[in-house]
This record gives structure tokens, C-alpha cells and sequence, in this order.
């Protein structure tokens, strides 16, 4: 696909990044991305790839990884049927243990080995190591209460690890879960968790990648794309079922980075090639940010 671009085109590319480059040195820059984005090796790749190409830019990436449709097969595997309640995954004691190996001892070291593969410096951090969480309460549903299980939202963040991976230009790769004070493994929704993060580490940007190409006014609408929204924006979009369903927690996630100190965040989707690099890296860019 490169040597369909001119020799002025590519140059052309590099000089409107540099001032992007320049600007982002030496910053912190939390990326988190799930969903279907995850199940394509091939787009999993090449997104790494880009995340390398960060960190090669003097750029310090956080990645927090999600894993939900690994988990789901995993427990199937062991005669669990998963079941969710508002878009949260009920996690019963097998459960958890389940998610727990999935995300620590399956998906976060080969996210880091390809980081490596790609001449990147990672580290894999398991999440009970960075979020002191504490258990959902039960909700009310059609059909009654509803207990989420082992399911937690952050209480208390403890970035020490993820600092000390930065300082010493090392990748974190960040599994979200999370610990009670009693050590109880908690799972958490990994957008809360990374934002959580971005916020304690007073990220530059906060980046979530994930099958969605950012805040729609109409889903089946490429077209309707809001490329800018501030904070105060998206509330009167939520209220107006603009955002809807999964993208509410994702996006007031956002928003709640953004009051604690986060500079930017970003909604685009994994399924455009180097999308990353775009979003960042270009005046037009992909998706959606979102600004105080």
C-alpha cells in the first residue's frame, strides 16, 4: 500500500506528524482496547506495531487490555454459561478465577511478547497489583435483584509499578483486575479501569480503541461520526440517547478522566489500518476526542 503514495505524499505525512511528535515527547498516553478489536490477530498486530512506534517517538504508551470474548470461551470450556447485567459480567468464585487466568496468564503475556516481537520494551503488570477495588452492589432488574458476583469498581489506584516501568522506558501491560483489602481478586469493566489509571498517572491522553469508531449520531451512519465533543456535550448526548448502551460507560469513563486531570481522550476503532497513528498523529484524525 505504501508504494502506492507518492514520494511527496509520504514525506508529506511525516512532516504533519512532526509537530505532533514534538509536542507528545516525553508524555504518558493510557490505550485501552477490547472487544472485537482483540479477536482479529491481525489487526491485534498491527496495532501493537503502532503502540511501538509510540513508544520509538519518545511517547511513554500504558496499555490496559480487555478480554471478554476469551473469558466467555474459557468458561464455556469449563460447563459456564456467562450472563450479564447491564453490560457487566456476573462472576461467580469459578468465574473469577477463570477471568483471572485468562487476562494474566493467557492474553497479557502474549500481548507483551508481541511487543517484544516488534522491538518494543514491555512489562505485564496484573491489575490486583495497581487497583484496590471494592465489590458492585446489587442492582434492580425486570426479574429482581441482581448480584454481579466478584465484580469490582476501582477504589484506589497504585501506579508505583506503572511509574517505575515508565521511568525505565519499559511498556506497563495492565490486566484489569483488581483486589479487595482482604486480597479477593475482583473483575473490573476494563474502560473504568483505564481511566482510573490515566487519571492517577495525569496521562497526557486517554485512548480507547475498540470495534467502534467513536460517538455516532445514527450507528448505521459511517457519515454521522462527531469527530469533537467537550465533556459538558456528551451529558446532553447521553441524555438524548445519542450515546447509548455500551458506549455510556465508556464514555463517562472518559469524561470522569478528564475531570481528574487527563488532557484528551479519544474513541476510534480498531478496524482502521494504523488508526492510532492517524488519530494522534494528523490534523484530521478518526474518531472521536473528547475535550473538557
Amino acid at each position: 500500500m505504501a508504494s502506492a503514495l507518492t514520494l511527496s505524499a509520504r514525506s508529506e505525512c511525516l512532516i504533519e506528524a512532526l509537530p505532533y511528535i514534538q509536542k507528545f515527547r516525553g508524555s504518558t498516553f493510557v490505550i485501552k482496547y477490547g472487544g472485537s478489536a482483540m479477536e482479529d490477530e491481525h489487526q491485534v498486530d498491527r496495532l501493537l506495531r503502532d503502540i511501538v512506534f509510540l513508544e520509538a517517538v519518545g511517547i511513554n504508551p500504558v496499555v490496559v487490555h480487555g478480554g471478554g470474548k476469551a473469558i466467555s470461551a474459557n468458561m464455556r470450556e469449563a460447563g459456564l454459561t456467562p450472563q450479564f447485567v447491564n453490560g457487566l459480567r456476573v462472576t461467580d468464585a469459578l468465574s473469577v478465577k477463570i477471568v483471572e487466568e485468562t487476562l494474566d496468564g493467557e492474553i497479557n503475556p502474549g500481548i507483551v511478547a508481541s511487543i517484544l516481537r516488534h522491538g518494543g520494551h514491555a512489562i505485564g503488570l496484573s491489575g490486583k497489583t495497581v487497583f484496590r477495588s471494592r465489590r458492585l452492589a446489587p442492582v434492580k432488574t425486570s426479574s429482581g435483584l441482581a448480584d454481579y458476583g466478584f465484580v469490582g469498581e476501582v477504589s484506589h489506584v497504585s501506579p508505583e509499578a506503572v511509574a517505575t516501568a515508565i521511568a525505565g522506558e519499559i511498556m506497563p501491560v495492565i490486566s484489569p483486575i483488581g483486589s479487595e483489602a482482604g486480597g479477593q481478586v475482583l473483575n473490573i469493566n476494563a474502560d473504568v479501569a483505564a481511566a482510573a489509571l490515566a487519571a492517577a498517572l495525569k496521562a497526557a491522553k486517554l485512548i480507547f480503541v475498540s470495534d467502534v469508531p467513536g460517538i455516532m449520531r445514527d450507528p448505521a451512519s459511517p457519515d454521522s461520526l462527531i469527530p469533537s465533543v467537550t465533556a459538558e456535550q456528551t451529558r446532553a448526548l447521553i441524555k438524548g440517547k445519542v450515546i447509548a448502551g455500551g458506549m455510556i460507560p465508556k464514555v463517562e469513563s472518559a469524561v470522569r478522566a478528564l475531570e481528574q486531570g487527563v488532557g484528551k481522550t479519544h474513541l476510534i476503532g480498531g478496524n482502521v489500518a494504523h488508526g492510532l497513528l492517524v488519530e494522534i498523529f494528523s490534523n484530521a484524525g478518526i474518531g472521536t476526542e473528547i475535550v473538557p
